[in-house]
């Protein structure tokens, strides 16, 4: 399993409701739903393959 790397979020109480109801939905944790909506929309936003690390940033 991949290292994990804690931290800090400050995020608006209605957000993070939303995000718990859904994780519950899924039958997921409230970490593991935030960890899956930021993989999906990184992988749909071209900024993450599949099931690895994100791209490394354009040179100037």
């Amino acid at each position: 399993m991949a290292e994990r790397k804690p931290f800090l979020l400050r995020v608006d109480p209605a957000l993070l409701e939303a995000l718990q109801r859904w994780a519950n939905d899924d039958l997921r944790s409230l970490n593991g739903q935030i960890e899956f909506v930021l993989r999906r929309t990184l992988q749909q936003e071209g900024r993450m393959k599949e099931g690895g690390p994100p791209p490394d940033p354009p040179k100037a």
